[in-house]
């Protein structure tokens, strides 16, 4: 996206002078750091994607309510396509980082107070990101679009739909449903969640188990994950449902790459994305068969 940094830099937030320059990542919005007389802010510059699901208005919902809870930065300015955030002087975490026990527990406590407390704070209308929806739709978008691999269609909107099925009973929580390791801040005292262009009414288990699938935690920690978030042991039914959840997580990111293969004006290498994200979907679907 081509960004208006005019714009950015005559945002009626500011106090004085401004230094501008951007900052990396980002695949569904462009991250601008902005430092004025009063401190350091992050700008996040994204229209729509209706494709993918993200609507702006339910990202700003979310990201108020879970500042307001305390898990995510202050919000400081918004308009159409912009949100002006704090910036938190800290360490993006990495996969690694993740797979650490004791910094896994804290993060299943962030995102059980995300689930539970930030739903309290929500104000107005905000979306539900059924992932088996998610995963029709995209498999619609792909045929009417001439992918390359519609063929591969049929067969992974019917592995959906077996995944909805087998997946029930459902309780329902206010999921992040992008759980990258990168979403989460760590400023040396205390960690922070970021970028709600996903957030959304789900269960639960697609966000631990999409923690699991992006980070490629071992069993082992799945379960300490499982056990911490629901603060019992895990069962063999729990089990079985979040290894599938794990497996939904996976093919809504293949679905996701196919799609961004025929949307996406990025420089980035989506079709290797998701050969990638196919393999791993592939060799988790296998596991499961095998249960």
């Amino acid at each position: 996206m081509v960004v208006d940094i005019k714009r950015i830099e005559n945002l009626p937030c500011w106090s004085g002078s401004t230094e501008v320059e951007p900052l990396e990542g980002g695949l569904t919005n462009t991250n601008i750091q902005v430092r004025d007389s009063s401190g350091k802010f992050v700008v996040r510059v994204g229209a729509d994607i209706v494709q993918h699901h993200v609507l702006r208005f339910n990202e700003l919902a979310v990201a108020r309510a879970a500042s307001e809870a305390g898990l995510s930065p202050r919000i400081v300015h918004h308009e159409p396509e912009i949100m002006v955030m704090e910036f938190i002087e800290g360490q993006a975490l990495d996969p690694k980082d993740v797979g650490s026990p004791q910094l896994l527990s804290r993060i299943i406590e962030l995102v059980k107070k995300f689930h539970f407390v930030t739903p309290k704070l929500l104000r107005g209308p905000v979306l539900m990101f059924w992932v088996f929806h998610v995963i029709r739709d995209y498999g619609g978008f792909l045929v009417q679009n001439d992918s390359p691999h519609q063929a591969l269609v049929g067969e992974l909107v019917e592995l959906g739909n077996g995944f909805e099925a087998a997946s029930a009973p459902y309780d329902i929580v206010l999921g992040h449903n992008d759980l990258l390791a990168a979403n989460f801040i760590d400023d040396g005292n205390r960690l922070w969640l970021i970028d709600f262009d996903y957030a959304g009414y789900n269960s639960p288990l697609f966000d631990l188990g999409g923690l699991s699938s992006n980070n490629e935690l071992s069993e082992e920690l799945e379960k300490v994950a499982l056990e911490t978030y629901f603060e019992a042991a895990v069962t063999d039914e729990l089990l079985y449902r979040f290894e599938i959840m794990k497996c939904a997580s996976l093919l809504r990111e293949t679905m996701w790459s196919m799609v961004s293969e025929l949307t996406s004006d990025l420089d980035f290498d989506f079709t290797g994305y998701t050969a990638e994200n196919l393999a791993r979907f592939r060799a988790a679907h296998d596991n499961l068969s095998q249960r």
